[in-house]
């Protein structure tokens, strides 16, 4: 667990929202809860031309069906399709204008080539403590309905 990511993504949230990354109540160790027992996808990819994976919790190596350490090493742009790349990429781009994108679901791709469903994706920049740009990550679940705890005022609410 890379506990110093799971922060810089937790509090770039925040900074886009103004609310916390809705979790699990009553946790002793939300960091660990959010890595390792979170009911849903959480993933980052760094800032390089053609960026690849920083970080993803046990619920995204489960979706993308690879181990920690192939999935560190992947292009983040393997995560969809070559044919669903282009749509992810424009909603890179909108995220890198406006800092955040919410309710995005789409086609993603596992290790093994079998196509999945994402909803209710969330993606946004990260920051270190200083207000250096580290990247983009994603939240997203397996189906189309969330847990009664996982409440969010977006804008559009």
């Amino acid at each position: 667990m890379n506990a110093a990511i799971i922060q810089h993504i937790l509090r770039s949230f925040y900074q886009h929202t103004g609310q916390n990354l809705p979790i699990a109540e009553h946790l002793s160790n939300p960091l660990e809860w959010l890595h390792e027992f979170a009911p849903y996808s959480l993933l980052a990819h760094n800032t390089d031309a053609d960026p690849h994976f920083i970080y993803a919790n046990k619920q995204a190596l489960k979706s993308f069906e690879y181990t920690e350490d192939e999935m560190l090493k992947l292009l983040s742009k393997y995560s969809a399709s070559e044919i669903d790349r282009q749509a992810r990429a424009e909603l890179l781009n909108q995220v890198k204008k406006n800092g955040i994108a919410f309710n995005y679901t789409g086609p993603r791709v596992k290790k093994n080539g079998q196509v999945f469903t994402i909803y209710n994706g969330m993606v946004w920049n990260i920051y270190d403590e200083c207000g250096k740009e580290l990247g983009q990550a994603a939240l997203f679940w397996l189906d189309n309905s969330t847990p009664d705890w996982f409440v969010l005022h977006t804008h559009s609410d």
